[in-house]
């Protein structure tokens, strides 16, 4: 009769080829696995160059969204137009491109075949603008200038926008912490809009010219909301005399037969009525 440890000892004998096996087999199993996720991520990785489109640049890219302005947009001026970056911030990332020389597809988006191209249009970023962070600095007169004889007031805009806005955000200068005259100071990804010029008032024989001359300031007729979203930071009279709704800012406040002229006073209608769309 077998004793105990006898029997102990025969189960372990029988015990190590399995274990043994078991063993091999995970370790089989390991390398086929660590070899076909190395071969799926080559091959998906080969995939995704080739399918990248070298010819068209895109700030929306995963590279380039985490890759500060100033890293090719450097500037060494104060000059409004734009210059295209050169080829050490591209190539720094891209050598493998630049190592083909001309028959690179990347050559394309600075280059034509006997010239540089000119800096691109606006199209893949917004701009972005605090009327109440900037009425605490300067005033309207310094971004906003007569338009039409005197009628409306520009709002700048593409090259006239960096001319103006250049002026106190010159290439070095730092408030805070933070370079304001980087790109991202003021353009954030996004559809391109820009503000109106026109207005009703416009057309209803106001001019802002006239009346600044009677020495009134913007802040007579406009106030700035801020938080507000672009287009609507600054609110304006409504255009309307003889049947202006109370509670609400219009030309009455000051056509009131005390300040200015008022809504009694037919002697002269063209005042603020001409043109052909008036009618009695």
């Amino acid at each position: 009769m077998r004793t105990s440890s006898e029997r102990q000892g025969n189960l372990a004998s029988r015990s190590r080829p399995i274990l043994t096996c078991a063993v091999l087999f995970m370790f089989c199993v390991v390398i086929v696995l660590s070899y076909v996720i190395e071969s799926t991520s080559a091959s998906a990785n080969a995939s995704g160059e080739s399918a990248q489109d070298f010819s068209k640049f895109r700030h929306d890219t995963q590279q380039h969204t985490r890759m500060p302005c100033l890293v090719c947009h450097v500037r060494s001026s104060n000059s409004p137009a734009p210059k295209l970056p050169g080829h050490i911030p591209c190539a720094s990332c891209h050598s493998a491109e630049f190592a083909k020389g001309n028959s690179s597809p990347i050559c394309a988006i600075c280059h034509t075949a006997t010239d540089v191209k000119r800096f691109p249009p606006l199209r893949s970023f917004n701009a972005v603008f605090d009327h109440s962070r900037h009425a605490r600095q300067t005033n309207c007169a310094t971004c906003h200038k007569p338009t039409n004889r005197g009628v409306g007031l520009s709002i700048p805009s593409r090259a006239a926008g960096h001319t103006t806005c250049f002026q106190c955000h010159q290439p070095q200068t730092i408030v805070g912490d933070k370079n304001i005259g980087s790109c991202s100071t003021c353009h954030k990804p996004g559809t391109v809009s820009r503000t109106s010029e026109s207005s009703v008032a416009f057309k209803r024989n106001f001019s802002h010219a006239e009346h600044s001359r009677k020495g009134l300031s913007c802040s007579d007729c406009h106030t700035i909301r801020p938080g507000a979203r672009r287009g609507s930071q600054v609110t304006a009279p409504q255009p309307a005399m003889h049947l202006a709704p109370s509670g609400i800012k219009s030309c009455a406040a000051c056509h009131n037969d005390r300040r200015a002229f008022g809504d009694d006073n037919f002697a002269n209608c063209r005042r603020c009525h001409e043109g052909n769309r008036f009618k009695f």
